[in-house]
């Protein structure tokens, strides 16, 4: 009896033992985030992201804070986004307004449950002076930031490049077929259709003066597309991130568009080496500054929700979007 009296205790101070254990190494579930990037900076608005990692007992608030003083925090001076109720982990982002042009900000993640703020890691970001550019012709074109690059939100539609020297008119398509010098047109030669929306057509004889965007800014290399395109999840997903919403510029059904870039895409066609003009509405293609062969040159082409990189004839006409330099 006293054995099993004996050996009755000792399982019973075991099971405690286990059970003390098992409480002591309890994970606690505890508020958790992580500032993200910012991207889309203009003058007065950008797009900041962060990454919920855990909502703890009950998270009731998420968001961002931030001011153009360091240290931010949930006090003072400092502005906040306010996204409600956490649901679950994961990506999220705020769309930051209402800020100062040329101005640093500082910015973090935060969280929040009935105890108080948890905050992310604090980075930095500074608005553009502008959000519009001009060239020469006065035409103004909007601009995006798409991680570390500044596009050009439109297609180029200058007649002269940044000297002031006009690029000729090429309306005739034996004319065209057989350049080997500068030139531009527009879609089925009927600018009053097509200049507003679509820009200009060129050739790469024009791309290859270093002269056609305006001060500050150039026609992009292969190796600047790839870092686009490369930042959007690459060249199969890419595409529906760079186009225009809708299907007022885009045939139907333009499944996959959402334009998250801010790149507002357009099928602006081409313009075929015998002269002949092609897929308006249906793709868009854009040159860029490198030379595939002493025949042939890199440019981006945009179909569905894909990008395409490939190589064309210098003849041909193809849109042009901007980038600005580093």
């Amino acid at each position: 009896m006293r054995n099993i009296f004996r050996t009755t205790v000792f399982l019973v101070l075991l099971l405690l033992l286990f059970s003390a254990i098992t409480t002591c190494i309890k994970v606690e579930k505890k508020l958790m985030i992580t500032t993200g990037q910012v991207n889309n900076i203009l003058a007065n608005t950008a797009k900041a992201s962060g990454t919920v990692v855990d909502i703890g007992e009950g998270a009731t608030q998420y968001g961002h804070c931030y001011s153009t003083s360091k240290d931010v925090n949930l006090g003072g001076t400092s502005l906040k986004t306010e996204l409600g109720k956490p649901n679950s982990t994961g990506i999220y982002e705020s769309q930051l307004i209402s800020l100062a042009a040329g101005t640093t900000y500082y910015i973090k993640a935060y969280i929040r449950d009935v105890n108080g703020y948890v905050l992310g890691k604090e980075i930095s970001f500074t608005t553009s002076n502008l959000e519009q550019i001009s060239d020469i012709d006065g035409n103004v074109y909007n601009i995006v930031n798409i991680g570390a690059q500044v596009w050009m939100k439109e297609n180029l539609k200058t007649t002269k490049y940044k000297d002031g020297t006009a690029i000729p008119l090429v309306t005739n398509n034996t004319e065209w077929s057989a350049l080997a010098t500068p030139a531009y047109c527009w879609y089925n030669n009927d600018e009053a259709t097509y200049k507003a929306v679509y820009g200009a057509l060129y050739n790469w004889h024009t791309v290859n003066t270093g002269k056609l965007c305006p001060t500050g800014w150039h026609v992009p290399t292969d190796a600047e597309w790839t870092t686009l395109t490369t930042y959007l999840g690459g060249e199969s997903v890419a595409g529906g991130k760079l186009k225009e919403t809708g299907t007022i510029h885009w045939t139907t059904p333009n499944t996959g568009a959402t334009n998250e870039s801010g790149f507002t895409a357009l099928p602006g066609g081409y313009r075929e080496l015998d002269g002949s003009f092609k897929t308006i509405n249906y793709n868009g293609n854009w040159w860029s500054s490198t030379e595939a062969s002493t025949s042939h040159v890199w440019y981006r082409g945009l179909y569905e929700t894909t990008t395409v990189r490939s190589s064309h004839a210098k003849g041909v006409g193809f849109s042009v979007r901007c980038i600005k330099d580093n």
